[in-house]
């Protein structure tokens, strides 16, 4: 594998935690509740503020912030605090006037990371600046998305560039907002070793009381830190409310999720537990073959009958009845959804293919 062209990221100020944190509210919505966000942070020691000013919302009449009017307010934070600020861009334009402003810190969200032709145009406002770029993942779980957008700035002479897993949308809706699929964060740290990876607890989890447990969860993975929203009263906020924290409730967060060195553990009964879980795992395979089997006989039947191969009725009754049963085992709706489904659609394409 090539060398990687990307190297841990330079801060302008050093964390009071054992890894990166940045943190501060969704949306700039005020200059007022900006700055005592900003404030009660910075009074913890947390010198890295994020804040939204433009938001790429799914729906109209969503609030999509209050756009350059708030580049003042992030910029007095950085003046005043001492503190180092980013907001998230989407266009040449918002790079445009944030570094008018005097603004050198930003991020790309997920939505804008999903299109090459923006981050082309992104990597351009960007060519020749000394500035900060961090990338959120797609929002579809693609890395070759993920990592040739951060192979565009770095082309364009960006050298400070770090990535943000915030997690991806799919189909399935489980326990959390966005599906953490840590799997694809990992293969890209394989193929980047050295470039720095935070994660994203607030939009991963969707819900506060989730955050702890997600940001132990990529702590405990070895990534580089986290960004996590908070707000000063997050049930009055104007977009998110459900998963920000007060500042008060990230430091207690932060200070519970000491990592501490990993412990002795019993061998024997692990490698034990493990082999149990080789023998279910071969024994599922088997089972998944016998159903693949089973579905060719049926996709014979249907084109000697010559009727349709997907028949909706009968997928949704077919899951409705396995969420039923998943459910009386006590297994997660939205791991059943996503499991049924990528089971079905392997059906219909063994019956596609069969009966061409």
């Amino acid at each position: 594998m090539p060398a990687s062209p990307f190297r841990p990221l330079a801060l302008r100020y050093p964390s009071p935690y054992p890894y990166i944190i940045f943190a501060g509210p969704c949306s700039a919505e005020t200059e007022e509740q900006t700055f005592s966000t900003a404030v009660a942070l910075r009074a913890r020691g947390i010198r890295l503020f994020r804040a939204s000013l433009w938001k790429p919302r799914t729906r109209p009449g969503s609030f999509e912030g209050v756009g350059s009017e708030g580049l003042p307010w992030l910029k007095r934070i950085e003046r005043e605090l001492g503190m180092q600020v980013a907001t998230e861009v989407a266009s040449a334009s918002h790079v445009e006037d944030a570094l008018a402003a005097g603004l050198d810190t930003f991020w790309i969200g997920a939505r804008t990371t999903t299109s090459p032709f923006a981050m082309a145009e992104l990597a351009e406002a960007f060519s020749g600046q000394r500035v900060t770029v961090l990338v959120k993942n797609p929002l579809n779980p693609d890395i070759e998305l993920w990592e040739g957008a951060l192979l565009r700035l770095y082309q364009a002479g960006i050298s400070q560039i770090a990535a943000i897993h915030r997690g991806f949308s799919t189909y399935a809706k489980g326990l959390y907002r966005n599906a953490p699929l840590w799997q694809i964060p990992i293969e890209l740290r394989r193929r980047h070793p050295e470039l720095t990876i935070l994660v994203d607890p607030s939009h991963i989890a969707g819900r506060r009381d989730l955050v702890p447990l997600v940001s132990r969860m990529g702590l405990e993975m070895n990534f580089s830190g986290l960004m996590v929203e908070t707000h000063p009263t997050p049930d009055e906020a104007w977009s998110d409310a459900a998963q920000q924290l007060t500042p008060t409730a990230l430091i207690d967060t932060l200070s519970q999720l000491d990592i501490h060195p990993t412990q002795p553990v019993d061998e024997g009964m692990l490698c034990g537990l493990r082999t149990q879980i080789d023998q279910i795992d071969s024994e599922l395979l088997g089972l998944i073959a016998k159903r693949m089997a089973v579905a060719k006989e049926i996709g014979d039947i249907k084109a000697e009958a010559h009727l349709p191969i997907v028949q909706p009725d009968r997928y949704r009754a077919l899951l409705d009845d396995r969420l039923n049963q998943g459910r009386a085992l006590g297994l997660d709706e939205g791991f059943l959804r996503e499991l049924f489904s990528s089971i079905h659609e392997a059906s219909v394409h063994t019956q596609h293919t069969d009966t061409k």
